[in-house]
């Protein structure tokens, strides 16, 4: 009987020193990932930093020598990096002039998908462009009309920005696809999609519009989307 005893009891510490080595592994596993994660989160932090400096250091020689009369180098030396660095944040000179395409493009695409059943997509636009207009900051304001003036004066930047424009046209088509029950490729849902941002770009003009003058270029662009969906259903 007592070897018995000896005999669970040596097993019940063998399996103790197997739970506290496994405890203590994956403690320190956990350690090594909540350190990796700290790092990559300076890191992002730092990349963030970075990019924010090529930005205003960019948009500030922008404004006081004009887009053409900028280098990279130029842009590389304001912002303290190499010019070669520059080139892991924006493929051209150009798209530090639309920095923030991606981030507008996916919010505007929240908007549309997210809206709530029965919105349509002018609503939903102007919802979105309503919530957002309290947003923009003075320095916001300042870099969006010294981009509106570089777009007029440079043909490079308008074909670009025209590329840009097209990129939210297919999302707002797909959008009006939706209302209407056609592809997005289909006319109809193209048709509104040039025109909402023909409307949109009008009203990018000046960032300091009202909500009258908001609706009043956007009514059109609603009372077409319900006239299209009247004749699909009728």
């Amino acid at each position: 009987m007592g070897e018995d005893n000896n005999t669970v009891s040596a097993d019940l510490r063998r399996t103790q020193n197997r739970v506290n080595r496994k405890l203590a592994s994956d403690a320190q596993t956990w350690g090594i990932i909540r350190a990796m994660e700290a790092t990559q989160g300076l890191r992002e932090r730092k990349k963030q930093r970075t990019r924010e400096a090529i930005v205003e250091a960019a948009f500030k020689l922008f404004d006081e020598r004009g887009f053409d009369g900028t280098t990279i180098a130029d842009i590389a030396e304001a912002a303290d990096i190499a010019p070669r660095t520059f080139f892991s944040y924006f493929p051209s000179k150009d798209d530090v002039v639309f920095h923030d395409f991606e981030a507008t493009h996916a919010t505007v695409a929240s908007w549309l998908r997210e809206r709530e059943p029965g919105t349509n997509t002018i609503d939903a636009l102007r919802a979105g462009i309503e919530g957002g207009k309290g947003e923009l900051g003075a320095e916001s304001l300042r870099e969006k009309r010294l981009r509106k003036r570089m777009v007029r004066e440079n043909e490079s930047l308008a074909a670009h920005s025209q590329h840009l424009m097209g990129k939210f046209a297919d999302l707002i088509a797909e959008a009006a696809a939706q209302d209407l029950g056609d592809e997005p490729g289909d006319l109809r849902p193209r048709l509104v999609g040039a025109a909402a941002t023909a409307a949109i770009g009008v009203i990018d003009e000046d960032a300091e519009h009202s909500l009258e003058t908001l609706d009043s270029l956007l009514v059109f662009l609603r009372g077409g989307l319900a006239a299209l969906q009247d004749q699909k259903n009728a």
